[in-house]
Parts: C-alpha cells; structure tokens; sequence
C-alpha cells in the first residue's frame, strides 16, 4: 500500500459536541418528514424536499450525513450521522445491493446503573446514553431497523456479523430470523483476562457472541475455508480465545465497547476477498475501517457520534501509513492475527 497515496482534504465536522440521546423509541431518528435522501456520485448525501444538505434538525447529529473522510485510493468512506438515513439512501442508489459483506457492533443497552471492575476500580457501568435500555420491545424495534436496510443494502451473496453481550444479542437473533436471513455461525468471543464480577452473584462474563448471518436461504456465501484452518492447522472452531485491543489502539482515544482489530480482521478474511466492499453501520473508534485497510477491503462507515469519528478518522490515517505486510495469507500457523 503506497504511501504516496494522495488522499482528499478531509471535510471539518460540522458538530464539535456530542450528538444528544438517541430518539425515545431507540432509532436514531433526525429526519424531516418532508425530504428525502440521494447518494450523490461523489459520495455526498443530498436531499429532495424541504430540508437543505448540511441542515440539523434540532440539535441532532447532521442530517443528511455529513462524509468526513475520504480516501480514492484505498477506497475508504466514513459518515458522520444517523445510518438508518444513509443506508436508506444506499438502498435507493444500489437496489440490488452494495455491500460484500457488514460489520456491526450495535448498542448493548446494558447502561443501566450497573457496576464493573475496571483497572482494579469499581466504576458504574455507562457508556453512553445511546448505550441505555428504552425497554425490550423497543430495543427490539431499534435492531430490527438497522438489520431491515442492512439486508437490503447487502449483495445477494453478502454476509453480516453482529456482536453483542446477552443484553441485545437475544433480541439482535430473533430479528435475523424475523428477516429472513440465514445464521451461518454463532461465534463465542472468549476474552483470555475479564474484569471479575464485583458482586460475586454471577459468573464473571468472559464472552461476547458474534452471530454471522446470509442475507437470505438463497445466499451462496463466501467463506474462505483454508485461510481459517491455516490459522489453527485444523478446522476453525467456533470459539476464539482474542485478547482485548491493545495500548497501540487506543493511543487515540478509547470507545467504551471497542474490539480489537484482530477480531474484526479474522470475520474479514473469513468472509470477504480482497477488493471487497465492507460496511460498518456503527464505526464507533473506526476499527472496521482500520482493519480493512490493513487487509485491503474497501470500507464505508457511518458512526453517530462526533468524538467517535473524529478517533476513527486520526486511526484510518495512521493504518494507511504502516507498512502493509503485516502478515501473510499462506504463511504458516501463528503468523495471522489475533491467532487463539
């Protein structure tokens, strides 16, 4: 990947502030009524109707999204806004589908007062208003949302993985099954070091699950079958043992839910070749983005909140600027990334 590569002046964040809580019933909603949204050639969100490009409604993240950062070269989008209103306008440019495969980490809704240990501290357990329950019907409704224009934004042969503790994921598989996606695998997230559980009245949660999923019966999905049993030397089983991200990718900020980019890169090269389009719905601190670049996927991601992309845009920079040979596809056991 050259360092050469000449990258476009990346457009200011219109928002210096934190995005306000998520809209009462759990879908992060700042439309008009009155205009609709097209994806311009060049990437850019116009509207149709009464609302202007760039307007905010109310005190909202901007409507319609705002593209914060651009790279031609390595094929790399991120949207500051809502991805309900983005992927709306995806699904009207690109009917029969856009994207090879989909990333998405979406809230948790487990901030609710709870505790948790955190660097030897008790501390509560809030990451953020967008993170806090509306009650399960209406969580329910924000999932199946977000995984309705997922799906319609996938290619026929796409696939999606969402992780989530058991706070949302019941709720994330139901509506998969509502969809009419077909779940491929249920992956079981084993962090080698968890915080203990302070009120010693569970067990202490060490795993989250990732559900990959078709976007339909139909779907012919891609799984790249020996490059996974390259990385253990026997079939690839459905538990990961991945340590947490590390300093190095938080030396720009740290997201409260962050992966580590070596689990993220471990879906991608399951599921996608080369030159393949990824989405990632809510970037958070960008390691979907990150992860694409090191294993040279195209990426379009979207992220609510400000601060969140402003560290996603500081790390894709960074990411494009290693050295690119990080690892190497036919090389032998221990030599991919985040290997358990």
């Amino acid at each position: 990947m050259p360092n050469t590569a000449k990258r476009s002046q990346h457009r200011a964040l219109r928002q210096s502030q934190p995005p306000p809580p998520p809209h009462e019933k759990g879908q992060h909603t700042h439309t008009a009524a009155t205009s609709a949204l097209v994806l311009l050639e060049d990437g850019e969100i116009g509207t149709i109707g009464e609302a202007s490009a760039g307007e905010q409604i109310g005190s909202g993240p901007p409507s319609p999204p705002q593209l914060v950062d651009r790279d031609d070269a390595r094929s790399l989008w991120l949207y500051h806004g809502n991805c309900l209103e983005l992927l709306d306008a995806i699904a009207a440019k690109y009917p029969q589908g856009r994207f090879d495969c989909i990333f998405a980490d979406p809230p948790y809704f487990l901030s609710n007062g709870g505790i948790t240990c955190h660097a030897g501290r008790m501390v509560k357990v809030d990451k953020g208003d967008w993170d806090k329950s509306r009650g399960p019907e209406l969580n329910h409704e924000f999932n199946l949302e977000w995984l309705r224009r997922c799906q319609r934004a996938l290619k026929p042969n796409g696939t999606i993985w969402i992780s989530g503790t058991h706070h949302a994921i019941f709720s994330v598989g139901y509506a998969l099954q509502q969809l009419g996606y077909k779940i491929l695998n249920d992956i079981a997230w084993e962090k080698p070091n968890p915080p203990p559980n302070l009120s010693c009245r569970y067990f202490t949660h060490s795993t989250e699950t990732i559900l990959w999923a078709a976007r339909n019966e139909n779907s012919k999905h891609l799984f790249n079958y020996q490059a996974m049993k390259r990385v253990t030397g026997k079939q690839m089983k459905t538990v990961w043992n991945i340590g947490p991200p590390g300093n190095g990718e938080k030396c720009f900020g740290k997201h409260p839910t962050q992966k580590p980019v070596a689990l993220v890169e471990r879906c991608l090269l399951a599921s996608t070749n080369e030159g393949d389009l990824v989405l990632d719905p809510f970037l958070g601190g960008g390691t979907t983005a990150v992860a694409s670049v090191r294993l040279k996927r195209k990426c379009i991601g979207i992220e609510l909140d400000a601060k969140n992309v402003e560290m996603a845009v500081k790390r894709v920079e960074s990411a494009a600027n290693e050295p690119n040979e990080l690892f190497s596809l036919s090389g032998r056991k221990g030599e991919f990334p985040g290997e358990g």
